[in-house]
C-alpha cells in the first residue's frame, strides 16, 4: 500500500498527482488525499507543520482496511511531511520515500523558493495562493518551529529510506538530498536523477517504477 503526500499547492485532483498515484498503483494499492487548505480539503495550509496529522490520519487509514504494509511517498512539501511523520510517529510506516524534499526550513537561495515564501507570507501573497493555486494558507507564523527534515532523518530507522532529488531541481539545490542522506549514513538511500527537475511534475514513469519496485523490495 502506498501513501502519496503530494507538494505545496497540489490536491489530489491535480494531473500530476493522479498521474503519480496511477504509477505506483501498478505496484501496489494507492491511497491519495489532498492536505489541509489544498483543493477541496478544509482548514489552512502550515506548509509543512500541521500537515504530519493530515499524513498520519491517511495511514491509519490505510491501515484500518487491512493493508499490513505502508509505505509513504512525499513529492516537495510533502517530502518533507513523509519524513516528520516517520520520525514523530515511530513504527507506522514499512518505508519512506522523499522526492524533491527541502532539508532546511526557511530556504531562499533560488529564485522559486524566494517566491514561494511571498506567497506565504504577504497578504497578497495569500491571495494569489487562494485564488491563483486553490490553496488557502495560514497567516500565523510557526511557533514553535517544527523539527526540521534534516533532524528527522536520524530517526526513522529501521524503516528503509530512500531519497530521490533531481540534478536540475530549480527550488532546492543537491546540498538539500546530500544533507538528508548525510543525516542517515549507512541507513539513507540516495538516488541523484540525471536531467530532473522538481517534484511530481519532473518524476516520469520510469523512474516512479523503480521507485515501486524499490518500496515492494524494502517493504515486502
Amino acid at each position: 500500500m502506498f501513501v502519496v503526500a503530494h507538494g505545496f499547492t497540489g490536491d489530489v485532483d491535480r494531473p500530476h498527482v493522479r498521474r503519480v498515484a496511477s504509477a505506483l498503483a501498478c505496484h501496489g494499492a494507492v491511497v491519495t488525499f489532498s492536505f489541509r487548505g489544498h483543493g477541496r480539503s478544509g482548514g489552512r495550509s502550515t506548509v509543512g507543520d500541521r500537515e504530519v496529522l493530515d499524513l498520519a490520519a491517511a495511514v491509519e487509514w490505510a491501515r484500518s482496511l487491512g493493508h499490513t504494509r505502508v509505505v509513504t511517498v512525499g513529492f516537495s512539501m510533502g517530502g518533507s511531511v513523509v519524513l516528520r511523520h516517520a520520525a514523530l510517529h515511530p513504527g507506522t510506516v514499512d518505508a519512506v520515500v522523499s522526492v524533491s524534499a527541502p532539508a532546511r526550513w526557511y530556504y531562499r537561495g533560488t529564485a522559486p523558493m524566494r517566491r514561494l515564501h511571498w506567497m506565504v507570507t504577504r497578504p497578497a501573497g495569500r491571495l494569489v495562493g487562494r485564488y491563483g493555486f486553490r490553496t488557502r494558507i495560514h497567516h500565523r507564523d510557526w511557533d514553535p518551529v517544527p523539527l526540521s527534515p534534516v533532524e528527522a532523518v536520524p530517526r526513522i530507522a529501521p524503516a528503509p529510506l530512500l531519497i530521490v532529488h533531481g540534478d536540475r531541481d530549480g527550488y532546492f539545490p543537491l546540498d538539500h538530498p546530500r544533507m538528508l542522506a548525510g543525516a542517515a549514513p549507512g541507513h539513507a538511500e540516495l538516488w541523484v536523477e540525471p536531467g530532473m527537475g522538481h517534484a511530481e511534475h519532473a518524476a516520469g514513469d520510469g523512474l516512479l517504477a523503480r521507485i515501486g519496485d524499490w518500496a515492494v523490495a524494502r517493504a515486502g
